[in-house]
């Protein structure tokens, strides 16, 4: 397998309405909906193996409702499931998502999840993560997490995280950390995207990544100088997994040794592709379709 990918992996209940975001106290008509692999290690996963790479992923525990969808879905994909742990007494992890084009709003149970003292994820081991060749680490699983990255410098594989504040281990020794617009304004209230980024570039050798939904992206490294790139204009039909998309564009732009602004230009491509359809997980971007939207911009340049 190339890629190894440790975090969230869920089942997830979206709902695409048909005339604008819910409003109190009003009907609202259901367009589309579906039950469908989500979190941000699962649309990784689905968007890199269209993309051509293959996956060996591993995170949340897999519950009996959302089990038999993941497995079904990822069936005919070039995607390791072997570690995953499928338990027998729990539903599992699920989320529902409520859509309107640009608008979205997240709803589940994680903060009763993480405040019940129990592990609901895997322990990554060494053998997991030997042979591939890049790697992405989600931020949420505490220590297992901060092993992952761990074992993953022993083995000398770069990986790809997210929202990882400057201070972290797993920025630090991160290749590339994406910090979005939500995780900036959470841990750097009254800052500007260019304080953030002079403090992110301070501790780390890696690529700082910072997006800003529809607004210009920031990257550079330490002690280089801030670069800038605006996202792609597309018409966006939902913005649910936009930002894993961005990740796994990353991932393939790490595992294929883009330069800096080739790689921010692919993984923004991807996210572009990835929010004018819907649902995302039965349409990623493909590798041909990132490629024409990236030279449909050279060309207007």
């Amino acid at each position: 397998m190339e890629a190894y990918l440790f975090g969230q992996v869920l089942g997830t209940h979206s709902f695409l309405l048909k005339d604008g975001f819910l409003q109190p106290d009003e009907y609202s008509e259901i367009k589309e909906q579906y039950f469908l692999p989500g979190g941000e290690t699962g649309t990784a996963a689905i968007v890199l193996d269209s993309l051509g790479v293959s996956v060996r992923m591993d995170g949340t525990w897999i519950g009996t409702e959302v089990a038999p969808m993941l497995k079904a879905f990822y069936e005919k994909k070039n995607v390791d499931l072997s570690l995953l742990n499928f338990v027998e007494d729990d539903k599992g992890v699920m989320d529902y998502v409520v859509i309107a084009g640009l608008v979205r709003s997240p709803m589940g149970r994680f903060q009763t999840l993480f405040s019940s003292g129990k592990r609901w994820w895997s322990v990554p081991k060494k053998e997991d993560i030997a042979g591939c060749k890049v790697a992405a680490i989600d931020p949420f699983f505490g220590s297992e997490t901060l092993l992952a990255a761990e074992l993953c410098q022993k083995l000398g594989v770069p990986y790809v995280t997210i929202d990882s504040p400057h201070d972290s281990p797993l920025h630090k020794n991160s290749a590339i950390n994406v910090v979005s617009k939500e995780c900036a304004s959470q841990h750097y209230k009254g800052m500007s995207a260019e304080e953030i980024m002079k403090l992110m570039q301070a501790e780390s050798e890696g690529l700082t990544i910072i997006t800003q939904g529809d607004g210009e992206m920031l990257y550079g490294r330490k002690g280089g100088k801030i670069h800038r790139m605006k996202p792609f204009s597309v018409e966006v039909r939902s913005t649910l997994g936009a930002g894993d998309t961005f990740k796994a564009g990353c991932v393939y732009g790490l595992l294929h040794k883009m330069s800096d602004e080739k790689l921010v230009r692919f993984a923004s491509a991807c996210s572009g592709i990835a929010i004018s359809r819907f649902p995302l997980p039965l349409n990623p971007p493909k590798l041909e379709e990132v490629q024409n939207l990236i030279k449909t911009l050279e060309v207007r340049n």
